[in-house]
């Protein structure tokens, strides 16, 4: 495929799993907010707004972490209930096209949702410079180690409930015990080494870090970012060479 049709066929994965499925049924909206959005309420209420910029900061990691999840069922019912990746695979549409056009339609799609933090977040007045590239930088990447992941796991799936049981899993582990919602010092010191194993834990250090929630040193924030691109690294060659693109 020539560059003109490879970008044809970004737009056209877009326009049909990002686009269409918002104009036709906004309500698709309401229950990706609900999950971030009941964090943030919950946390608001019990700290009494303390831990409102937590909230925020973490509604936006979670938002990109959705992605990767609603991608993994999209590409598993489209695989499987729709037969549509045999028609890729017979079509000129190379793989890596396929699931990056995948991919930013589920970036398009939660674009609304993440507008909502990004206003409150305003708000609070947390927009800086600095605070705006870190945290398009870390939403960059976590929703990049999440749609490698989520494409690397549904080629795997046989029917779109099994993507049921792994998602509820994978945002337990990835960011309700990880420190997204909440300050890592409030964890025990057991805890906050566990924690360590979570690229979600350094991609919240570096949005609380640039906003000001936690100290974050020049250093601590070269690791931050080189365990954040690392993982990110790491799912990509991951899904290059386990995911199945063809059937068996």
């Amino acid at each position: 495929m020539n560059p003109r049709h490879r970008l044809r066929s970004l737009f056209t994965l877009v326009l049909l799993n990002g686009v269409i499925p918002i104009r036709t049924q906004p309500l698709f909206l309401v229950n990706l907010l609900a999950s971030p959005l009941s964090f943030l309420f919950f946390i608001t209420i019990v700290s009494n707004g303390t831990y409102l910029p937590y909230g925020v900061t973490g509604g936006m990691i979670l938002t990109m972490l959705s992605v990767g999840t609603t991608l993994q069922s999209d590409l598993t019912h489209y695989r499987h209930d729709l037969k549509f990746q045999d028609i890729v695979v017979a079509s000129p549409v190379e793989a890596p096209v396929y699931v990056a056009g995948m991919a930013l339609s589920e970036l398009v799609y939660s674009l609304p949702v993440l507008a909502v933090f990004v206003v409150i977040f305003a708000i609070e007045g947390y927009v800086t410079l600095l605070s705006v590239v870190v945290i398009a930088g870390t939403l960059v990447l976590v929703w990049a180690f999440a749609s490698a992941l989520a494409f690397t796991l549904a080629t795997y799936f046989q029917d779109v409930r099994e993507t049921f049981l792994f998602s509820p899993l994978i945002s337990l582990f990835l960011t309700v015990l990880p420190p997204v919602y909440y300050p890592i010092k409030a964890l025990p010191m057991w805890a906050q080494f566990v924690a360590r194993f979570s690229p979600t834990t350094y991609a919240a250090g570096l949005v609380q870090g640039a906003v000001g929630l936690a100290p974050l040193s020049f250093g601590l924030a070269v690791l931050d970012w080189g365990v954040l691109a690392g993982f990110t690294v790491a799912l990509f060659l991951l899904a290059g060479l386990k995911a199945r693109w063809k059937e068996p």
